[in-house]
């Protein structure tokens, strides 16, 4: 299940993505039109512009805007970003590997295949969806 936090950001990013070339956004209307509250959108845009996908600019006529088009925002890099693993567990995870403790051949564990070939399915679909899919 998604945080609320990737939903926030995904939601953020989506209202970004309808105005991109058209100018900054300020965070309270971004906050207003999408249902975020307000500090938690704050600390979401800084994340953003971390990650290199939203830039601001300070002043009257400020805001948030895209610096990517929508169609280089990789759904898969802001779930990355925002959960972490794409993987429901840690010993298929490629980024956040950890061995499972009660399994000692890894190899030949049934459940971990299963995990394998989900985390596989999600991430070829995630990689190909952009932000302009969801808009």
């Amino acid at each position: 299940m998604l945080s609320k936090k990737t939903r926030y950001a995904l939601l953020a990013l989506i209202k970004l993505g309808r105005e991109y070339g058209k100018g900054p956004i300020q965070i309270k209307e971004i906050s207003k039109t999408e249902i975020i509250p307000r500090k938690f959108l704050e600390s979401i845009l800084l994340d953003l512009k971390k990650l290199g996908y939203v830039d601001s600019k300070i002043g009257k006529t400020g805001g948030y805007f895209l610096i990517k088009s929508p169609d280089e925002v990789k759904m898969s890099e802001i779930i990355r970003f925002f959960e972490g693993a794409l993987a429901l567990v840690p010993c298929v995870s490629e980024k956040y590997y950890h061995p499972c403790e009660h399994i000692k051949d890894e190899v030949n564990c049934k459940i971990r295949k299963v995990f394998k070939e989900i985390r596989e399915i999600n991430f070829e679909y995630f990689k190909n969806i952009r932000l302009k899919d969801l808009m």
